[in-house]
């Protein structure tokens, strides 16, 4: 499937979000999209692990980690699972580490940075509910794009 965000933007733009530019491109695939499956942590990531061991069905895990810049939520072992079930892409608000393996996995992963640290794991948080972070809400079910030029929401497929 290939788009550009641009595109979508100048034909759809009545019908998307658009994410404020705030996530850096960290897999080894930037161009990525599909429907969104929510998760809402915080410096635990106990849920990603168990949403990424289930199929992915080419959909994309919008993780809620509260912007926390104090440790990783995505590690290579995640993204490889990921990319192992077929799950699109990950944009997680909150920090990555491996990033130099995880950009040889293809598969996207946005976020705001990397860190060394990983996080606890004590099972906490919540999944497939609105989450709202680069000033755009995400549901489930709705429709994420993503590539070089930045990220976008719908509510329906536009391609």
């Amino acid at each position: 499937m290939d788009f550009k965000t641009t595109d979508l933007c100048d034909d759809f733009s009545d019908r998307l979000q658009v994410a404020e530019p705030i996530f850096g491109d960290y897999g080894g695939e930037i161009m990525f999209s599909g429907p969104i499956v929510t998760l809402k942590v915080f410096e635990d990531n106990s849920l990603v692990r168990s949403v990424l061991e289930e199929p992915g069905d080419d959909r994309v895990l919008v993780v809620d980690g509260g912007g926390s810049m104090r440790c990783a939520l995505l590690g290579d072992q995640l993204a490889e699972l990921a990319e192992e079930n077929d799950w699109a892409g990950v944009v997680v608000n909150s920090c990555i580490r491996d990033s130099a393996a995880i950009s040889e996995i293809p598969i996207g992963v946005k976020a705001l940075g990397v860190h060394p640290l990983k996080s606890v794991k004590r099972g906490i948080g919540e999944r497939d509910i609105p989450v709202r972070f680069a000033g755009i809400t995400f549901l489930p079910g709705h429709y994420v794009y993503a590539d070089e030029d930045g990220l976008l929401v719908s509510e329906k497929p536009l391609i």
